[in-house]
């Protein structure tokens, strides 16, 4: 019988519990996989907490890849044998699972498991923020928190690609290698220094045309303030706690700045949609623009040690459970 990571009560980390479960065959636009590798990501976090409700019992997970085992009716796009990889698909923390086939891309030869399962959720994520929710382009200076982590670093790589000038938040010396290794130019430990004022020092007081938030409630007011008139602040994450409310007239005294807070379903809320993003990913990533850093791996019956050090900012770069 397969095992899998259920969470019964929200709570910490001794809330994942490795359990046994029963797996159906397949269905209509179903496909069983047999999973290889599950990605960590902090929503995953949210989620085990309650501050992004879900019902209880629950699988946590959002990402992973693996091998068909067996597919459905009417599925006509995979078959027995096929590498696939998916996102934003709640109940990863699993050896094998049901899934909708149309949720799930074909993964090509030059990417292995580990990195699929690392840079699915990460780095379409990153494709949204630097190509749809702002064009990043030569000649911009952007601005990326926890430019260490694993949205953070492929962010860092894809920007500088492009062209752009990148700035990046990190807590410690041994991050701001990390980062400036992987193309960010001005990493600033904001441990020791302001970001602020480090932002507006770079500019030469010029400020920035967007700032991508992932800390939220400790960074959003200083992040407001590194942006240029009609700048755009991109929220999209809350690892220090979600943004409390305040008055929307801030942003016109602040220059007329946009804000928003996007959700990664709605970038791939279609089949065109997941098969564009996925395949920029996987052009980047195979070109060598990108370099997918899966630091650490945990066997997925640890996966409460994971979140352990994922919210002790223990990790850097990707953190892929294997099953």
């Amino acid at each position: 019988m397969p095992n899998a990571i259920r969470i019964h009560q929200t709570g910490g980390p001794e809330q994942l519990h490795w359990e046994n479960i029963e797996v159906a065959a397949p269905g209509r636009g179903q496909v069983l996989i047999k999973q290889t590798a599950v990605g960590l990501n902090y929503i995953d976090v949210y989620h085990r907490t309650g501050l992004y409700p879900l019902p209880l019992p629950f699988i946590p997970g959002m990402e992973a890849a693996g091998i068909v085992e067996s597919v459905g009716e009417d599925v006509t796009h995979l078959k027995s044998g096929d590498r696939v990889a998916y996102a934003s698909e709640i109940g990863a923390y699993t050896e094998i699972r049901l899934i909708a086939a149309d949720s799930l891309v074909k993964l090509p030869n030059g990417i292995d498991d580990k990195t699929a399962a690392a840079m699915m959720l990460q780095g379409m994520t990153a494709r949204y923020l630097i190509r749809d929710i702002y064009k990043v382009g030569a000649g911009d200076t952007i601005l990326i928190h926890a430019a260490a982590g694993g949205v953070g670093l492929i962010v860092c790589q894809w920007a500088a690609s492009l062209g752009a000038t990148v700035i990046g938040t990190v807590s410690s010396d041994e991050k701001a290698a990390l980062a400036k290794a992987n193309g960010c130019h001005y990493p600033i430990v904001y441990t020791r220094e302001d970001f602020q004022s480090r932002v507006l020092e770079i500019t030469g007081g010029k400020k920035l045309p967007v700032v991508y938030d992932s800390v939220g409630k400790d960074t959003y007011l200083k992040s407001l303030d590194c942006l240029q008139p009609r700048g755009i602040m991109v929220l999209f994450g809350a690892s220090s706690g979600p943004v409390p409310l305040f008055d929307l007239s801030l942003l016109a005294q602040k220059g007329s700045l946009m804000i928003t807070r996007p959700t990664f379903a709605t970038f791939v809320a279609t089949r065109q949609l997941l098969e564009e993003n996925s395949a920029d990913l996987f052009d980047a990533v195979i070109s060598g623009k990108v370099k997918i850093h899966v630091n650490q791996t945990y066997p997925l019956k640890d996966a409460a040690q994971a979140h352990r050090d994922l919210e002790a900012r223990k990790t850097t770069g990707s953190t892929v459970l294997t099953v």
